[in-house]
């Protein structure tokens, strides 16, 4: 098609974050009337999203920015309660109603970080799923809604179609899981008049299933949009470390690691990564993007702050990178990095080097950190450690604290408690 008439979707187009889209001229027209009343599904399975989650929340954030319309969070109470398959080979574990509201209260932090909610025009709203999909009567849904789905259809899903080929159980209360989506749309379309929902791109086929459930139920013109799923230039999946999951919330993760993640970025995801996560304008994302050989670390540590920034606020952004200052480019300690306390008793006693640097999550097993000490990657207040039998105690704080070093970028500071 032409290029968009909506500024909504000509910065989504040039930043890089339209996969598929139902209806791209009809949406692009309601968009520029600033008509547009958007969703995306957010399930309450932890008690913080993580920076996979980030993509569709910037799309939501562009929307409000360029008056196409209005945003809707919509927290996922019913639909936790089931399961999405897509994408995973086994069954999710059910959580207990407690368990799902507790993840629900913890999540809604980061949205007010990147949109404005009210109740004006396109203020957004945060309503959850669970006040209409438990109120559903079985035999009613099966009579008014599931009629509307053909098993033969399901089926072909990739969510449903790759659990099959793999020979992974599919549970049925997961195989009703694309109903419920879908009906999620339907029943936003008329209470809020919500005509695009947006995802991910492994969520395209129940998005498009929602649209063609608004066409069978009588609602207005639904429409689809998803951004990519993204992989690092190397083939792994974003958001994903050795550690786990770069959660969003401070309390899961610190601001000085969640920074350090993005300064680690490749070198050939920078530019699309400045695009995709941060506010900067596009004439200096090129700027940076042109930076060659060490001059991209430049460019690298512009992205961490910008990108921390957006969801830990720009004091924290500002603190860890002045902390990665002083820790690599000065050889200071850095007051900000993360903590793990010890008991005195325990400290004075003496711990296993080894058993240190586990605890500290530098390492995953007494084993790996073995294996690091062969290779000359940990040290303790900046020295290599060389015997794996060694023993750790008081006199290895200096001004109360010592520095665990796994290789030059991770660092955690031992302190007793």
């Amino acid at each position: 098609m032409a290029a968009p008439q909506s500024d909504f979707l000509r910065i989504l187009t040039e930043r890089g974050f339209i996969h598929q889209c139902s209806d791209m001229q009809g949406l692009d027209a309601l968009a520029a009337k600033g008509e547009v009343v958007a969703y995306v599904g957010y399930d309450c399975t932890a008690p913080s999203l993580h920076v996979g989650h980030l993509l569709s929340i910037m799309m939501l954030h562009w929307m409000q920015k360029t008056g196409a319309g209005k945003p809707i969070t919509l927290m996922g109470g019913g639909t936790t309660r089931v399961g999405d398959p897509s994408g995973r080979d086994e069954t999710r574990k059910i959580l207990s109603i407690d368990d799902i509201n507790a993840n629900k209260d913890a999540l809604k932090g980061v949205f007010a970080k990147l949109l404005t909610f009210g109740d004006g025009r396109t203020d957004a709203i945060m309503p959850d799923n669970a006040e209409w999909l438990t109120r559903l009567n079985y035999i009613e849904m099966l009579r008014d809604i599931g009629r509307h789905f053909s098993v033969n259809r399901m089926m072909t899903m990739d969510s449903v179609r790759m659990r099959l080929e793999r020979e992974q159980e599919l549970s049925f209360i997961e195989f009703n899981y694309m109903i419920l989506q879908s009906y999620d749309f339907v029943e936003l379309a008329r209470r809020y008049g919500t005509n695009l929902q947006m995802g991910g791109s492994d969520q395209w086929g129940n998005i498009v299933t929602g649209v063609d459930l608004g066409r069978r139920m009588g609602t207005h013109q639904l429409y689809a949009l998803t951004c990519p799923l993204l992989t690092t230039s190397s083939g792994a999946k974003m958001g994903k470390t050795a550690a786990g999951a770069v959660w969003l919330n401070a309390d899961m993760l610190s601001n000085y690691d969640y920074w350090q993640f993005w300064r680690n970025t490749e070198d050939g995801d920078v530019a699309r990564f400045l695009k995709l996560f941060t506010l900067l304008p596009m004439a200096e994302i090129d700027r940076l993007a042109a930076l060659q050989g060490a001059e991209i670390n430049e460019a690298k540590k512009v992205l961490a702050t910008e990108a921390t920034a957006l969801v830990r606020g720009r004091e924290a952004a500002e603190a860890a990178a002045e902390t990665a200052k002083k820790t690599f480019e000065q050889g200071a300690l850095g007051a900000d990095l993360p903590v793990v306390t010890v008991p005195a008793g325990e400290l004075s006693a003496g711990i296993g080097v080894l058993a240190l640097f586990v605890r500290a999550g530098l390492v995953a097993s007494n084993g790996e950190a073995r294996r690091q000490v062969a290779g000359g990657g940990l040290r303790l207040n900046d020295e290599a450690v060389t015997d794996p039998q060694a023993v750790v105690t008081g006199a290895a704080l200096k001004d109360g604290v010592a520095k665990l070093s796994f290789g030059r970028k991770k660092h955690v500071l031992v302190k007793v408690g």
